[in-house]
């Protein structure tokens, strides 16, 4: 039987096998084109993920042998060191990096799965294999969107990622979300998906928030779960908006992608 982090693993290698088809294909042109990510072009979405999959692997690692995980100093000079790269040197480092890191994971055992405590640095304590795991498919999902977006404009969030980080929404909320935006308007709107199916309220004011569906709601909005997605993480924009988005009440689509401006 599976578990999350077997799950998760599997994710992870296939996000990297549907965009590594893509990057290896990329010529110069291709890799300076805008993405997804505001200003950003696709060879600097490319270097993100590549330089996320280095740290990432040194966390990994350092968990795996004991030793210290990498420190704020490791991490600016791999930054520094991927921001000097030319855009062919982000597209072939991405690959390679990446493809590391996936293969770590994948030779991690079920005990290990299981027992493994990682230091993200980031979070108040170690966290196991799959929170650690899903941190970077969150990463991963968002930013393979951010590519292949630049070249295919019906572009969505792979299925498998939906369905994992769905549920995770409302912790990043806090992250994501412009309350100011709202200039002191509040509604809470019953948030209703599908592919796959969940039911929500999102309680907006002062404090964004997901909470249980409410039996009587300002307005609704309804969506295709990957939309959801994407709005949460502030990508989507008009050109980007799927059949199938629809927002009643006091708020407008336009006023929820001024409140979900992303990172």
């Amino acid at each position: 039987m599976s578990t999350p982090a077997d799950q998760i693993i599997t994710a992870l290698r296939a996000g990297h096998e549907e965009l590594a088809a893509l990057v290896r294909d990329l010529k110069e042109d291709d890799l300076l084109r805008p993405s997804g990510a505001s200003e950003w072009q696709v060879s600097q979405v490319l270097s993100h993920l590549g330089s996320g999959a280095e740290i990432n692997l040194a966390s990994l690692d350092a968990a795996r042998t004991g030793a210290p995980g990498p420190d704020g100093d490791f991490n600016r000079s791999v930054w520094q060191r991927w921001d000097a790269m030319s855009p062919a040197e982000h597209a072939a480092g991405f690959l390679a990096a990446n493809e590391r890191l996936v293969e770590a994971y994948e030779s991690l055992d079920a005990e290990t799965r299981a027992s493994l405590r990682i230091d993200l640095g980031f979070l108040p304590e170690p966290v196991d294999v799959a929170t650690a795991g899903r941190f970077r498919l969150s990463e991963f999902a968002l930013h393979q969107w951010d590519a292949e977006v630049a070249f295919n404009p019906f572009a969505a969030v792979t299925p498998e990622a939906v369905s994992l980080l769905l549920d995770q929404v409302g912790g990043m909320l806090g992250w994501t979300s412009r309350p100011q935006e709202l200039a002191g308007r509040e509604a809470t709107l019953l948030v209703t998906l599908h592919a796959p199916e969940r039911s929500y309220g999102l309680r907006l004011g002062e404090k964004i928030e997901l909470v249980d569906a409410p039996e009587q709601a300002d307005g609704e909005l309804t969506a295709p779960a990957e939309a959801w997605l994407r709005l949460a993480a502030g990508r989507l924009g008009p050109a980007y908006t799927p059949e199938g988005v629809r927002v009643t009440g006091p708020l407008s689509l336009d006023d929820l992608r001024r409140v979900f401006a992303g990172f």
